[in-house]
């Protein structure tokens, strides 16, 4: 993700702007999901908090160094804006792997679409968000009905990153207009690592005494983070609104996939058609009359 500030470009960037938009969408979303894979696996031996915190950090490193952050000039309204968008996005990581520790990846991404649904809606106000936001809602009941009898504080964590998701649509669309890049989304975060330090930290000594475990937990930033989110923001510039909605309602079905085929968490009937639902209520909503916030919306930041 070589975007120089203020329209320069790099080779990357030309690669970027040229690929077929689905061939990058598929990429973005493996990315982003073989990260949570790789994140479960550590769960075993490095608490969920951590994990996130070591994702946030090592997407910050990768994200500073390709865009050269440190060579631009901020101006403190540009700080403050990465700043908060930077937080709002490790607090979402933060309460998702949470949540992905406790209930199941596809389960845990479908819900998490409240978020970016609600904000649709509100932005609108339209019959037609109003109508997918009541099938996005009834897919959350029904996903929710099988899980909160014994996973009431994974629903929770889910719950939180949900609105985190959403606080980080509305103040995306500031940090979208400063035309940085990747630059300052990767300020954001490493503001976004000291933030979430107190919850992340105390339990990071074993990672920082192993090679393997410290390897891993900043691959898990670079492909979650770094990878899924820059590749993102190239594909949400060039395709049709109409389009990428289709394209956005595959996110929910890469994760059970994923899920499934790496994790062996098989959806059940009832839980299946709770995701449908969802997947309903992303493809019906409206985006023509968002054109503010529109490319935050499209993003998908677990």
């Amino acid at each position: 993700m070589t975007e120089s500030p203020r329209g320069r470009s790099g080779p990357l960037t030309a690669w970027l702007n040229t690929a077929q938009p689905e061939a990058l969408f598929v990429l973005s979303a493996v990315a982003q999901y073989a990260g949570a894979v790789i994140a479960v696996g550590l769960f075993d031996e490095v608490v969920p908090q951590t994990v996130a915190w070591f994702r946030v950090i090592g997407a910050a490193l990768a994200l500073v160094v390709v865009s050269r952050a440190w060579r631009q000039r901020w101006t403190r309204a540009e700080l403050g804006a990465a700043a908060l968008f930077g937080v709002a996005t490790a607090l979402m990581n933060l309460f998702f792997y949470l949540a992905i520790d406790r209930i199941d990846l596809g389960k845990a991404v479908t819900i998490e679409f409240i978020g970016p649904i609600t904000v649709a809606a509100v932005a609108t106000r339209s019959m037609r968000n109003a109508v997918a936001l009541l099938f996005a809602i009834a897919g959350v009941v029904v996903l929710g009905g099988g899980e909160i009898e014994g996973n009431a504080l994974g629903l929770l964590f889910i719950g939180l990153a949900s609105a985190m998701w959403a606080a980080y649509i509305v103040i995306g669309s500031r940090v979208a207009r400063l035309d940085r890049g990747v630059a300052g989304l990767g300020i954001g975060l490493a503001i976004g690592a000291l933030a979430i330090a107190p919850v992340g930290a105390p339990w990071s000594a074993d990672v920082w005494t192993s090679a393997r475990l410290l390897a891993l937990c900043l691959l898990v930033g670079v492909f979650s983070n770094a990878i899924g989110y820059g590749i993102d923001q190239f594909t949400m510039r060039r395709i049709p609104i109409r389009r990428f909605s289709l394209l956005l309602a595959l996110l929910p079905v890469t994760a059970a996939f994923i899920g499934w085929l790496v994790l062996d968490q098989r959806p059940s009937g009832i839980e299946s058609v709770g995701i449908a639902l969802v997947l309903v209520g992303v493809i019906v909503q409206e985006r023509e009359e968002l054109a503010p916030i529109e490319a935050e919306i499209l993003t998908e930041p677990s």
